[in-house]
Order: C-alpha cells, then structure tokens, then sequence
C-alpha cells in the first residue's frame, strides 16, 4: 500500500459538510427503501441469504426465476422466497430437529442446511429432493456455506470443529480443531476457496489455510473479547480486510498485517448478531441513483440494525429500528433488497427501486469487462481508430506525488527528525498537530508510542522547539486535547531532569501563566454567563406574570 500523506485535522466547515453528508446519506436509506413488509413466520427467523451473485436478476428482471429469490431458515423448515412478490415459492421440510443455516450456490440449483442433529444436507432447488448428505458433526450445525469452489462445502458446528466436505465423493475433507467453544460463525474468502475464518464462543477468531498441515492448519489467532456470533471477510478489493462481531463490539482486522485489530466498534446496547455488506450502493447518495461505496451493516438484539461507512472511519450513518431482537440481515447482490429476520419469528422485506440510469450503469461496467479480452484488444487500426466507445476502459497514468520533508521522514520512520520539520517555520500548525496525532496512532503491541519517541532523548536546546510550539497554542480549543497529552508526556520524560535547564524552566513557567490566565478567564465567564441567567429568568418570570 503507497503511503498516504499527512491530513489536517477537518475544520468546522469541513465536520459541518460531513454531517450534511451523512444527513444525506440517511435519507438515502429512509427514502428509497420504503413501505417494508412484515411477515410472519412460524419459528424464531435464524438465517436469510440470497442467492450469491452479482447478476442475480439479470436473466429475468421480474426476479421470478431461481436467480431473484432468497432462503429463509426458520424452524424446522427453509422457506425460498420470490424478491418480486415476497411470497413463498417453496418450502423445504426434510428436516429432523430444528434447522439452521441455509445457504444457496451461486448458480441456485443448489442448497445447503445444517441441522440441531448434526446432520448437513444439500438440496436440490427446484425437486427439493436431498442429493447429498454429511454425517460427521455430534452437535448442531450453525454453519453450513458453499465455497467459491462450487463442489467444496463448508461447515461449523457446537462440537467445536470446523469441516470442509467434497459433494462427488460426498465425504470429509478438512477437519479444524483449534476452538475451545460453540463455533457459531464462519466465511470463505471470495479471493482463495483455501482461505477460511470462524469465530467461536471461546471470543477467537481463527483463519485457517486449507493448504496448510503444520500448526493444524491455523494461520492465525484473533482475539475478539466476547463470544463471536458473526465473521464477515470482504470481497476483492477490500485489502484483506475482515469484520468480526460479538458482544456489543464489532472489530475490524487487517488479515496482511498479521490479524492486527483496525478498529473496534461499540454502537450497539447489546449483542450484536449478524453481519451484511451493502457493495455497490451507500455512499455519498448526492443523487436519487445510488452511487459506489461499500457499506457494513450490523443487526443486534437491541432492535437496531445500523449502517457504517467503512471510508469514514466506521462512522455510523444510518439506524433502522425493528419492532424485536434481530437474528438475521441480509442485503441482496443487486442493493435492491433488506431482509430483517427477528427472534419473534417477523420477517421484514425493504425494497427499493433501481432507477434506470443505475442499470445503465451497471451494465456498461459488465460490458467493459466483457470486452476485456485478447479479440476486443485484437481488433486492428481500424476500430482502433474509430470514436471513444463507452464501454471501454483507459486507464490514466498518475504522477507521482512529492512529498514533504515531514512526510519523507515519517515514511521512513524517522519519528524525532519529523516532528523537528514540522515545527519549522511557515509549516501550519494543522499539520503539525496531525502528525502528532499520527504518532500517537502508531502505537503497536503496547510498545512506546510513536510520539514518546519522537520525544525522548532530546537536550535543552532540541526540546526548546516543542515547548515553544505547545506554549502558543495551549489555549487554542481546536487542539486542546493534544496539547495536553503532549505536555504530559514531555513532563513524565523529563520529570527527572527538571529544574537543570533554565531555557526550559522558563517555557515552563510562562506555559503555566498561561494557563492560570486561561483558568481565571474562564471563571470570569461563567459568573457572566450565571450573571445572565439570572436576568433572563427574572425577565421570563416577570413576563409570566402579567
């Protein structure tokens, strides 16, 4: 990944437009799926998928074929539902205890279903006849996916195993035993069918590597803190990037850097206990047409399902309320859909309408890609010559980008010379604050941060450039925080060696002037802003009165 140059921290006007954004991007979800469809079915709704492709309803736009329907686990059955009437085609019933986890194929002939007696079942959709079936599992199965390799099964079950099946000799393949726990969650990377992770009760999430024999097959241990209800790993593109939830906390991991956690999360009041991604549609929404960006959902049991934007920090952008506790969430591979399934057994459907321009759209990108082949490259000086088509991609070569003297050196990892070239004359306070903040962002395996060492084993005279900087701007609101936390940190480093210098017991002192003028400036202004209170609630009740 290129470095990415140092940003100021956003202004007023800048945190007013994002949340103009946001704003934007709430009506979005609001507006455009609208009139949602409660259903009710007869069990706790535990499973909703559809049908995993991204032209799911190419073929028949109406979504009355196989490819425009979705699978509902509830109970002791699988109901397949239509996208365009939201009502069931068929239901399947073939089970012996409760049912769990259907999942189609991507060609939706097929379907897969766990089951409480440990038995994993795969059917055909349209005779619902039972062609496969694996018996292996001594608990319920909570897990039961296709992989991208379409005759490869993945399942997961309580008795603490993960398995990988073969449908055409319908046995066993993989076994992965690392989990102490219930596993309750588990995900194919899309990029390699050999690449699997689970999460389980005993708060770990594991990637195991199909190819791999030492270790057991386990690249890697995450630990998440809480039971693990669900795992999500993005699709290409996504950098390696994988979600787990569990508890009220969603964490982000970077699977290239080792399973180092991103980000963690906390909206949700309680559990949160499925995850669904939103690929196409969810960003900036300027338009009536959905435009690019991913999006993650999360849905929990304190009825809300709440909508990030992955590009912003995982700031939460929508919420949607549910009338109970939500089991399951999915979003169908054409943005067209939300299903909700709930523990008292409701089943909402939100629809929206894909504008034609969006289609248009979408059907360009595939044709651009379709013609990417040697014939389309192939076609002689005369098409060549012929006006721009629009289905045609030109990929622009970039300049690179010359970095500043700061950046050069944090790039390097040169923390000391960086924060002395930010503090040279004619560079922005901004920036200087935002490299502060980067260091202080770099802080790995609990380790000294990257600010502490930007900031030890300096003298007087090096020292001397920091304190003058943090001496002007210690009453500044906008950066108030991280004057502090700078200060302390100098103080902790130097407590011991105070007192030696007289440079810098000087900065010292006027910074603390300074700050005893700040205090009793604002001890003034709270007896006039009381002051004033007074008069105006003299001044309403004398109004009151006549």
């Amino acid at each position: 990944m290129e470095y990415q140059p140092l940003r100021a921290p956003p202004t007023a006007a800048a945190t007013a437009s994002s949340s103009l954004h946001s704003h934007s991007e709430s009506l979005y979800w609001r507006n455009q799926f609208y009139s949602p469809v409660f259903l009710k079915e007869f069990a706790p709704v535990t499973c909703i998928h559809f049908v995993p492709s991204s032209h799911a309803t190419d073929d028949d736009p109406s979504g009355s074929s196989s490819r425009g329907r979705f699978a509902v686990t509830t109970g002791t059955r699988v109901q397949i539902y239509s996208m365009r009437t939201s009502r069931v085609v068929k239901t399947i019933t073939r089970f012996k205890d409760v049912a769990r986890s259907a999942h189609f194929r991507s060609d939706a002939r097929l379907l897969v279903a766990g089951e409480d007696t440990g038995n994993v079942q795969v059917f055909d959709t349209n005779s619902r006849t039972i062609l496969r079936s694996f018996q292996g599992h001594q608990m319920p199965v909570h897990v039961s996916k296709f992989s991208t390799d379409i005759t490869q099964v993945l399942t997961a079950s309580d008795d603490r195993t993960v398995r990988m099946w073969d449908m055409p000799e319908q046995k066993e393949t993989r076994r992965f035993e690392g989990h102490t726990d219930y596993v309750r969650a588990g995900a194919i990377s899309q990029d390699n069918p050999h690449v699997v992770m689970s999460g389980a009760y005993d708060g770990t999430v594991r990637l195991w590597d199909l190819r791999m024999s030492e270790h057991d097959g386990q690249a890697m241990c995450m630990e998440h803190g809480a039971p693990v209800e669900d795992v999500l790993v993005y699709p290409t593109g996504g950098s390696g990037v994988a979600v787990s939830a569990g508890g009220p906390m969603l964490r982000v991991w970077d699977i290239m850097s080792g399973g180092r956690c991103m980000r963690a999360i906390s909206n949700h009041q309680k559990t949160i206990t499925k995850l669904a991604l939103s690929v196409e549609s969810g960003a900036g929404f300027t338009s009536d047409e959905g435009s690019g960006g991913m999006r993650l959902l999360s849905g929990g049991l304190d009825h809300l399902v709440k909508v990030y934007d992955p590009a912003q920090d995982y700031r939460v952008t929508h919420t949607m309320r549910y009338p109970a506790p939500i089991l399951s969430l999915a979003v169908s591979p054409d943005e067209s859909h939300i299903a909700v399934g709930m523990s008292d057994g409701t089943l909402c459907i939100r629809k929206r309408e894909l504008k034609a321009s969006e289609l248009e759209s979408r059907e360009r990108r595939r044709a651009a890609l379709r013609t990417g082949a040697y014939e389309h490259f192939a076609t002689g000086p005369t098409r060549a010559s012929a006006a721009t088509r629009a289905d045609e991609l030109s990929v622009e070569s970039t300049r690179r980008q010359r970095l500043k003297r700061y950046d050069q050196l944090l790039k390097a990892f040169r923390y000391r010379d960086a924060l002395d070239a930010s503090l040279q004359q004619g560079v922005p306070a901004s920036v200087t604050f935002a490299l502060i903040m980067e260091l202080i962002r770099r802080s790995p395996s609990g380790q000294a941060d990257g600010l502490r060492r930007a900031i030890s084993g300096r003298d007087d005279v090096t020292l001397e450039p920091i304190l003058r900087f943090l001496l002007r701007h210690v009453t500044n609101p906008q950066y108030t925080h991280l004057v502090c936390d700078t200060l302390n940190l100098v103080i902790d480093t130097y407590a011991s060696v105070l007192g030696q210098s007289p440079i810098i017991d000087d900065l010292f002192g006027r910074i603390w002037a300074k700050l005893g003028e700040e205090m009793r400036l604002q001890s003034q202004l709270f007896q006039v802003n009381g002051a004033l209170e007074m008069l105006l609630a003299r001044s309403a009740l004398g109004a009151a009165m006549t």
